[in-house]
């Protein structure tokens, strides 16, 4: 059977979806490679979140095509959510393509691939070839970027990787908030939920083969099932899936990502409080400290509301550890605006963040706004928010010193194979000594130093050692 080789651009939902892709071609025998030399059919999985990562895709096929000099059958494709903005266009800007496959249809890439895989073939025998290995022309693309009602219920199981302990599960698709800056809700679609009893089922499957944790995942996590599922008591549909999800025998670990503010109510709040499996970090999306930049991205709340969710959050669950994203350069954002979210990060000391430019992006009402920043004044900016974040995250990592920190070994250090890495409680990566005997296991470590990102912890308080 052809061998696949896929390339994954952008967020955590697009690497679980490439591993539905995988798996549903893995069932079929078709083969997986790590190199695209070896590979006989070759996807992009793509990003639309901002410009540079549409370009980097579009670059990237642009030189797989001298692939075809060696493998006239090679299959070229596109899918996910740059290839769902793009769709019948792409045929200008890629007209070697074969495949373009929207977020909606990835249960159907199997299918695609393999009828592109006949129609080159086809094509191959009519041509006429004079040289071996020169490229054929460019068959009729394939392009499927309909919505599809109930797509949300084909998301496949995850395929754990051996000696796996943690995995991705995704609850939903889509978002209905509509920021002014976001192309989600245009690549993505509209919410939509899977059942309770679906993920939990997913997740005990994925306990019997070696998970310990499991990160729940969806555009808006935390709002999950508000369209489709009854609120039980005071509980929301994300606080009836925790609570099902709490209950898994040998499930120890459970996170999610990414909520969105206006989604943590008093339930969720104090489901911190109540639930020991349930992680000690939230990842929270600030986007902005002024109230006027906020009503601008359409983002409902006020730095004030943010304010009090971060100490109620903190009240909840004592040293929980919170993370954002910021966005810097928003259009018609003044020195104050900027002032305001360097304040506000400042004094909430975040323990990382994520801070981006501002990127225009077609399709969304932010990038019609006038009064749009320079890059120069974007860039000062985004430095000098890093300095803040990067000196309260410091901070952070070096109170650790000397602490015990209970960590999930993940496997080898991905910078250092000769040494483990784990993640603490409240998602601080622990770099440590140790043998395979660790992989997947749960301990303490006592942690000697710290760098600028990375604790460094010493197993050997771990039992039997």
């Amino acid at each position: 059977m052809p061998s696949v080789f896929i390339k994954t651009y952008g967020c955590q939902m697009n690497e679980r979806d490439s591993e539905q892709v995988a798996r549903d071609l893995q069932d079929r025998g078709h083969k997986l490679v790590s190199r695209e030399s070896e590979a006989d059919v070759i996807l992009l999985n793509t990003c639309s979140v901002r410009e540079m990562a549409e370009r980097k895709a579009i670059g990237k096929m642009g030189m797989l095509r001298k692939l075809r000099r060696e493998n006239p059958l090679l299959v070229l494709g596109y899918m996910g959510c740059m290839a769902q903005r793009l769709g019948e266009s792409l045929k200008e800007t890629s007209p070697h393509v074969d495949l373009v496959v929207g977020t909606q249809k990835f249960h159907r890439v199997a299918d695609y691939v393999e009828e592109a895989l006949r129609k080159r073939e086809e094509a191959f025998a009519l041509e006429d070839v004079t040289e071996l290995g020169m490229a054929i022309q460019p068959i009729l693309p394939i392009i499927d970027t309909a919505p599809e009602e109930g797509s949300q219920n084909t998301i496949r199981d995850h395929l754990p990787k051996r000696k796996e302990a943690t995995a991705f599960l995704s609850i939903m698709q889509g978002c209905n908030m509509h920021c002014t800056f976001c192309i989600v809700p245009t690549t993505r679609g509209a919410e939509r939920g899977r059942p309770i009893e679906e993920i939990v089922g997913e997740a005990r499957r994925l306990v019997e083969n070696g998970i310990r944790e499991v990160t729940l995942l969806g555009q808006i996590v935390n709002l999950y099932g508000r369209h489709e599922f009854p609120k039980v008591g005071d509980r929301s549909p994300f606080v009836q899936l925790l609570d099902a999800l709490h209950e898994i025998e040998g499930l120890d670990r459970i996170r999610f990502t990414s909520p969105h503010p206006m989604g943590f109510r008093k339930d969720l709040v104090e489901c911190f409080a109540r639930l020991p499996k349930l992680m000690e970090h939230v990842h929270l999306p600030l986007q902005s400290g002024s109230d006027r930049i906020l009503k601008a991205m359409h983002r409902p709340y006020t730095a004030a509301s943010f304010r009090k969710l971060v100490g109620d959050l903190r009240a909840s669950r004592p040293g929980i550890a919170v993370t954002t994203d910021i966005i810097v350069g928003f259009p018609g954002e003044t020195e104050e605006d900027y002032r305001a979210s360097r304040d506000l990060s400042e004094e909430l000391e975040f323990d990382g963040a994520f801070i981006f430019r501002y990127s225009k992006r077609g399709d969304t009402p932010a990038a019609e706004m006038k009064e749009q920043l320079s890059e120069e004044e974007k860039e000062i900016r985004n430095q000098d928010l890093l300095s803040v974040v990067n000196a309260s995250a410091s901070r952070k990592l070096e109170a650790c010193i000397g602490t015990h920190q209970e960590i999930l070994c993940e496997g080898p250090s991905r910078n250092d194979p000769n040494r483990l890495s784990g993640r603490t409680r409240t998602n601080k990566i622990v770099i440590l000594e140790g043998g395979s005997r660790f992989h997947g296991e749960i301990f303490d470590v006592t942690i000697t130093s710290a760098s600028a990102s990375t604790l460094y912890g010493d197993p050997a308080i771990h039992a039997g050692e």
